[in-house]
């Protein structure tokens, strides 16, 4: 498996607010590889850094060697990265369909036989959102507006995915499924990036992790390891070290 993202010295924020103070890391493909820490650690910002919305102040993003710090949020997508934001951010007045469609804008040579075909796959993952297909997005439960979220990211045709709080305010048995729907992408070659508040299922279900405290990385590995990290489990699952 190759690195091909690098984020070197990166620092971004909110206007004079800095909140990511010199970040690096590396994510390797075909892996999943998932980003904890406390809440205002700054992991939001990062992603929302990696994918356009927020301009670096210093530092590179390298994705597949190219240089992407200075992109627009749709160069990068076109280049393959998509985010799914917290807070799933659909259009809630248009159809489960109509959003899914959304996730394809930039892919203007696909013809009508490829679209359905994609359109299917998702279907195919996700059932549900067959079922919803012609519902307003608003009125879905939140698991299901979270498989449109991460179906509208994939129909981008993505090499990473990135997905910003997986598991916020959902049941025990949507979180399972959908872990279960990005494990067997992820062994279909898909590369991941997720961010999830429990930690516990974050280090079980991915390769490799990040620990991300006030704005800087402070610790990277296999998942395994931080999970057996007796100062990981006192420090986010309460445990005594």
């Amino acid at each position: 498996m190759t690195e091909f993202l690098k984020v070197s010295s990166l620092r971004a924020g909110y206007g004079e607010i800095n909140v990511l103070w010199g970040v690096d890391f590396t994510i390797k493909k075909g892996e999943i590889t998932a980003l904890i820490g406390s809440n205002g650690a700054g992991k939001s910002t990062l992603m929302r850094t990696l994918s356009g919305l927020i301009a670096p102040t210093e530092g590179e993003i390298l994705f597949e060697g190219a240089s992407i710090g200075k992109e627009t949020p749709a160069q990068i997508l076109a280049r393959g990265i998509a985010h799914v934001p917290e807070g799933r951010r659909l259009f809630g007045a248009m159809s489960v369909e109509e959003n899914l469609m959304m996730g394809a804008y930039l892919r203007t040579q696909l013809s009508r036989a490829e679209l359905a075909r994609d359109l299917d796959r998702i279907y195919q993952i996700f059932p549900k959102l067959y079922e919803r297909r012609r519902q307003a997005a608003s009125t879905m439960s939140g698991g299901e507006q979270q498989m449109c979220a991460i179906g509208r990211g994939l129909m981008s045709a993505p090499t990473l995915l990135m997905i910003d709080e997986l598991s916020l305010g959902l049941a025990p048995v949507l979180i399972e499924h959908l872990i279960g729907s990005l494990i067997k992408l992820n062994e279909e070659g898909l590369s991941i990036f997720v961010v999830e508040q429990d930690v516990v299922t974050a280090l079980e279900v991915s390769q490799a992790s990040l620990v991300m405290d006030q704005g800087r990385i402070v610790r990277q590995g296999a998942s395994k390891d931080l999970l057996a990290d007796p100062s990981i489990r006192a420090a986010y699952l309460g445990e005594l070290a």
